[in-house]
């Protein structure tokens, strides 16, 4: 819609579209439109310049000047007393058109032009890219540029001694195109239709492949053609920008992709007789990693570790968080650190890493001996692990000497609990993802209790490894309706007599 603006003219009936036009054998003045074009309505300050093609005015934007209009000899003045009435009647155009071409008083090259509606279609002239580029507008959708246009002697060539006398046939040729060139970047997301003679064609197949999105003949245009041709480029400029944004989104998925799968862990077990299994789906959508991380490292002395942990949140710096914790734990650990001492370095880490005080993570973190049969337990405000061993139901680990989460208390201490895990065991360690999903449609969620039932049945049918994660993930998706808002990681080790 345009927008009121102070001192504006009466528009003709002719200019509005609601007369016919006077006969087109009324050859233009300097300051007048081609026949079948319409005033223009720039500002004083370009009104001063005697030799520019107007603009035609189908909509109510503003002009200053006053005189005659060029094809009815109408005072353009004379219904300023009627200013609300014709502005208001004025059709607002669909289309806006920039014509760059330098001979403002020679033959027309544009006739008038109507959009698929019917209704005008708004051309603005340059005679200079200096006057293209003022002109060109968001509003403007199409630019008809001729290729006769006089190139402007750029800087590159401005060393070489300006007019030596250099530029000759292939110099001219050169600068058409450069011409053409410099428009499609001053106007990258524009439609360029590259006007030339019909005995130019090779120009005019050389303008597309520089990158215009079709060229016409200047000598056989008519208006009903030009308004198709200006149509098409349109809408062949905006399917070409969207598929181009849509092949750099898909690269940059696919970019955000790999280096996501490669910040996720792979554990380093070799040596050791446990299996190992994990599951893992971020919160956010189309994403591979989120604020949830884990990590499982055998050192060399044949003790297993696994931690799993959560930071607060599941953005992607929440992500970048986690994989930055996961790293420090496995250096951490991979050093000879366990218990209290590991976690306090990792809460440091948090504590210069983190972007905001308030961002704390939980932390879950095992150690089992090489025999397999027992381990060490350490909590940081995190789920207690999930043991099941044959002849036994499923139960979850003591939670008694929990620690704060890292980073909420400075000088906290993590004690380390001694858990006897025997010959024959699974450990399954999770995030809150996993339990704090709803069941149904109400607001009561999963909780550990209705995880815990739901792994024994799981157990009793006899799912294992693998299946057994996909299974239980699936379950709590399924419980809560959809997707899960939270991230969900899941990991779990077995040891089999």
């Amino acid at each position: 819609m345009p927008v009121p603006v102070p001192r504006q003219r009466a528009i003709p009936a002719v200019e509005c579209g609601q007369a016919p036009a006077a006969s087109p054998d009324s050859g233009p003045s300097k300051e007048q439109a081609p026949p079948g074009t319409h005033p223009a309505e720039h500002p004083t300050t370009r009104r001063e310049n005697p030799t520019e093609k107007r603009e035609k005015p189908t909509d109510t934007s503003p002009d200053t000047s006053t005189g005659t209009d060029s094809r009815t000899g109408t005072d353009t003045g004379a219904g300023r007393t009627h200013t609300d009435r014709t502005t208001q009647s004025a059709a607002p155009t669909n289309l806006t058109v920039l014509l760059i071409e330098d001979d403002p008083a020679g033959s027309p090259i544009v006739p008038d032009l109507l959009d698929q509606a019917g209704k005008p279609i708004r051309v603005r002239t340059a005679r200079n890219l200096t006057e293209a580029g003022r002109l060109l507008t968001d509003d403007v959708h199409c630019i008809l540029l001729d290729l006769a246009l006089s190139a402007p002697a750029p800087a590159r060539t401005s060393a070489d001694g300006g007019g030596n006398g250099n530029g000759g046939g292939d110099a001219e040729d050169h600068d058409e195109l450069a011409v053409l060139r410099h428009v499609l970047e001053l106007a990258p997301r524009h439609a360029v239709l590259a006007l030339t003679s019909s005995s130019d064609a090779e120009r005019g197949a050389e303008a597309v492949a520089v990158g215009a999105q079709d060229y016409l003949f200047r000598d056989e245009l008519d208006g009903r053609l030009l308004s198709r041709a200006i149509r098409y480029a349109v809408e062949r400029k905006r399917s070409d920008s969207a598929e181009r944004r849509l092949a750099e989104g898909r690269l940059r998925a696919q970019e955000n992709r790999r280096l996501e799968r490669g910040l996720l862990p792979t554990p380093l077990l070799a040596g050791s007789p446990l299996r190992f299994a994990a599951r893992y789906r971020p919160g956010r959508s189309r994403a591979l990693l989120g604020g949830d991380f884990y990590d499982v490292v055998r050192t060399p002395d044949g003790t297993v570790h696994a931690m799993i942990g959560d930071v607060c949140g599941h953005g992607p710096d929440e992500a970048a968080l986690g994989v930055e914790l996961r790293i420090a734990w496995r250096a951490l650990t991979l050093a000879g650190l366990c218990g209290d001492e590991l976690l306090g370095t990792l809460q440091q880490v948090l504590e210069h890493e983190r972007s905001d005080d308030e961002i704390f993570a939980t932390l879950c973190a095992v150690d089992i001996s090489p025999d397999g049969r027992r381990a060490g337990l350490c909590l940081a405000g995190h789920p207690s692990p999930l043991l099941s061993r044959p002849g036994e139901p499923a139960r979850l680990l003591p939670y008694d000497n929990n620690g704060p989460a890292l980073g909420l208390l400075p000088g906290a201490r993590w004690p380390r609990m001694q858990v006897e895990l025997g010959a024959e065991w699974s450990l399954m360690l999770y995030t809150d993802g996993l339990i704090e999903g709803h069941v149904g449609e109400g607001r009561e969620r999963l909780g550990q209790d209705g995880m815990v039932e739901m792994v024994r049945r799981q157990l009793a049918e006899g799912l294992a490894g693998e299946e057994l994660l996909r299974a239980t993930v699936n379950e709590v998706r399924e419980l809560n309706g959809g997707e899960l808002a939270d991230d969900v990681a899941v990991v779990l080790l077995d040891r089999t007599a």
